[in-house]
């Protein structure tokens, strides 16, 4: 029997991965984190006699090794960026298997450092996992299937989330905004990081057409090696009005460039005030749009993948990954990102189970 402890497990995101994977699977499953008190009473609130807590602070090496001992996968669903040597360094003195669900390039870079090592140890690691990054690179993937050469695949996100209290997590996303990467693939080609792109997208007759910038996510950077006729790729994000997109932004990148560290919490705040400003219907969406050659002929395939809640989107595709790496089909030495990892066909399969919305449609997009 597995045994799945979720760091952070009773987070917004933690919660729902627990929920999903408690329903999903017969794993057991381990609330963590730094109070115990809350770990308790969100399992009790659970009532399943699979769920145990254990309380651990992942800046503490020793207490996080000695709290991964029996440990199968070790979930990563709190914010803890700033600890992400320690975290990985205990779960390989533990001879424990990692997912993270978070973007962070201070993250990454540890992962790879530790790359032969983990590999050498015979551990699975997954990074990049969520909706996005995460699900670009599934879709991607997917679309490929459906052509015999590809020639674009350009990948979109809208967010339009109800206001919601201010937390750490968020502090992490406006971290990300310090080395904010805009880059995409055109013409055989990565552009500049500092180079913005923008392009308008039609995400559904229920958001109708919105104008998107490019955001560039390490889970797309080997797509082109992987499909040597892409010519394009890349993701472009959609926010969910004009005063955050226009005013809001744009202060937030000023002022972390004059104030990177003293700016985060209030400028973060700011950033969230205004995202909460928006109006319905409220929607998280990404889609894939590729184009490319079937049975001789042009094709264009588009997929859509939708959920009113986004902490639910960002869980739904992880415990859906993780149905393949409980039955082997899905667990690999090393590091490897989600989106590459993951089988896509049953990755969505498995994700419309759970309540994601996804349609294949190219008609759905018109006008």
């Amino acid at each position: 029997m597995s045994t799945i402890l979720i760091l952070g497990g009773y987070g917004y995101t933690g919660r729902l991965l627990a929920k999903h994977l408690l329903t999903q699977t017969s794993a057991n499953i381990i609330i963590s984190g730094r109070s115990l008190e809350k770990a308790k009473s969100f399992a009790n609130e659970l009532n399943d006699s699979r769920v145990t807590v254990r309380q651990m602070d992942a800046s503490k090496l020793e207490e996080l090794t000695q709290a991964l001992q029996g440990v199968t996968l070790c979930l990563v669903a709190a914010p803890t960026t700033h600890h992400a040597e320690t975290v990985i360094r205990a779960c390989i003195n533990a001879r424990v298997d990692y997912l993270d669900v978070q973007l962070s390039s201070q993250k990454l870079n540890a992962l790879f450092a530790a790359r032969n090592e983990i590999k050498q140890a015979g551990l699975c690691f997954i990074t990049e996992a969520g909706f996005h990054p995460g699900l670009p690179a599934a879709m991607i993937r997917y679309a490929a299937t459906k052509l015999d050469s590809m020639e674009s695949a350009v990948t979109a996100g809208y967010l339009n989330m109800k206001n919601i209290p201010y937390s750490e997590a968020v502090d992490e996303l406006m971290e990300c905004f310090l080395d904010y990467q805009a880059q995409v693939y055109k013409n055989g080609a990565w552009t500049k990081p500092t180079s913005w792109d923008s392009r308008s997208f039609h995400f559904g007759k229920d958001i109708g057409k919105r104008t998107a910038y490019s955001m560039f996510f390490d889970e797309l950077r080997d797509i082109p090696n992987m499909y040597p006729t892409l010519k394009e790729t890349g993701f472009y994000i959609s926010g969910s009005n004009w005063f955050s997109d226009l005013i809001v932004t744009p202060i937030v990148f000023v002022g972390l460039k004059l104030a990177p560290k003293r700016g985060i919490r209030p400028l973060g705040k700011l950033m969230w005030w205004a995202m909460g400003k928006s109006k319905p219907p409220y929607m998280v969406i990404l889609k894939v749009e590729a184009k490319g050659q079937l049975n001789g002929k042009q094709a264009e395939v588009q997929v859509r993948i939708a959920h009113p809640d986004g902490y639910e989107l960002t869980a739904i595709p992880v415990v859906a990954y993780l149905l393949q790496y409980l039955d082997g089909s899905a667990r690999k030495d090393g590091v490897h990102m989600m989106g590459h990892i993951a089988e896509p066909h049953r990755l969505f399969q498995d994700m419309q189970k759970m309540g994601a919305e996804i349609i294949e449609s190219p008609d759905h997009f018109s006008t």
